[in-house]
């Protein structure tokens, strides 16, 4: 499933080869029923409702940064939009793919790239040289020339992880929902899977389903996403809770519960308010009906270098969190740490590598266990407010 998605080319509003994957999947599962809204965003959803309360909604985008054929000037020579978020050095004479209708592909070079200017032309336009005559027509997709998708060394490199890598993730959690047998104690999960739109420029499919009405009410959303690693969020490390991006923070109650499956998926006993870490459980509690997996490992992270979808569900009333994977080569910028302050600093000159994108596949498989844990126990971790009401009556002597 990962190596398929990750290797499907892909950009804003031209997302129709992931689409049809995704319907081809859906249509091989009677248990699944999938519908489409007026925006085009995918809900999946199981096709017997066995539960009446709220989803689990996860959610994830189906673009990525990619261009768009807006006109073909001759037989080789196409100008094209770029619709996502990447530096301007690393247009310089960069190496590009046309995916036609049929299937076929060329290559060809960024001949030359003119700025945004909004809102006359409210994406880069990149002028694009092919090495051959090429079948074109507006609104085909232009890629960066990379290979299809490899595992390496225990990491996946890939032309797209933001955010098909985490399409992969949602589906595969979904496929052990329905595949998983619920006894008299134990309902089947009530999960359901949103798919998302141009993502890449400025969450519009998202605002869409908002707006819309394509939530069902009461959903608690976990969005997924991908997102650049820095040194304190290191590939390998594990999937990340992320509490907020650099425009917000998610829902503190829906994230500590995320983090606390986390936890207990790692085997780290879950600590009194205020208590030093330990290792060892206290007390006479319950125990947890989530198992411990052996080399299970997340993050808890603030990942600012970004916005995701939970952000904009947030804004328009839903309760949402987020979980990422930690990504290299964001948005396939090779060498970013690097570039990117030089650039800031107007220090930067010529052209700069394309690369693929990349993800530990321990992160991956973690982040499957994560969502097939929360979709059979979230609804079972207590509110923080429980947590504290039950501090405060222990303690509230020492206010007399």
């Amino acid at each position: 499933m990962l190596l398929a998605l990750t290797s499907i080319p892909t950009a804003a509003g031209r997302e129709d080869r992931v689409i049809a994957f995704i319907k081809d999947w859906v249509d091989d599962r009677s248990a699944l029923t999938l519908t489409t809204d007026d925006a085009g965003n995918l809900l999946i959803r199981p096709t017997q409702q066995t539960s009446t309360a709220p989803p689990l909604l996860l959610e994830a985008h189906l673009d990525h940064p990619a261009f768009v054929i807006e006109s073909v000037d001759s037989p080789r020579q196409v100008s094209a939009s770029f619709r996502g978020g990447v530096m301007a050095p690393y247009f310089i004479d960069g190496r590009v793919t046309h995916h036609a209708a049929d299937g076929a592909t060329t290559n060809g070079t960024i001949m030359r790239a003119d700025e945004a200017n909004e809102p006359d032309r409210p994406f880069r336009i990149a002028h694009i040289e092919f090495e051959k005559s090429i079948n074109a027509a507006k609104g085909d997709v232009v890629t960066w020339a990379l290979p299809r998708s490899a595992i390496e060394n225990g990491e996946l490199h890939a032309p797209v992880c933001d955010d098909l890598a985490a399409v992969s993730a949602a589906l595969c959690a979904m496929d052990e929902c329905i595949a998983s047998t619920p006894t008299t104690t134990d309902a089947a999960p009530n999960m359901h899977l949103l798919l998302t739109r141009a993502e890449e420029v400025g969450f519009i499919g998202a605002i869409a389903a908002c707006k819309l009405g394509t939530i069902p009410d009461g959903s608690r959303i976990i969005a997924l996403e991908n997102s650049r690693s820095f040194a304190d969020s290191p590939l390998g490390a594990g999937p990340i809770v992320r509490v907020g991006d650099r425009l917000s923070v998610f829902s503190p109650t829906l994230t500590a519960a995320v983090a606390k499956i986390a936890q207990q998926l790692e085997g780290e006993p879950e600590r009194k308010v205020g208590a030093a870490p330990s290792k060892k459980p206290t007390g006479t509690a319950k125990p947890s009906p989530i198992k411990p997996i052996d080399g299970f490992h997340w993050q808890r992270k603030l990942m600012p270098g970004g916005a995701c979808e939970a952000t904009a569900f947030q804004a328009y009333g839903h309760e949402a969190t987020c979980v990422c994977l930690p990504l290299g080569n964001y948005h396939n910028m090779g060498d970013l740490d690097e570039i990117e302050p030089a650039v800031k600093a107007g220090n930067y000159k010529g052209g700069a590598p394309i690369k693929p994108e990349v993800i530990s596949i321990d992160d991956f498989h973690n982040l499957v266990e994560l969502l097939n844990a929360c979709a059979k126990h979230l609804g079972a971790v207590e509110p923080l407010t429980t947590r504290l009401d039950k501090l405060f009556d222990d303690k509230r002597f020492v206010l007399d």
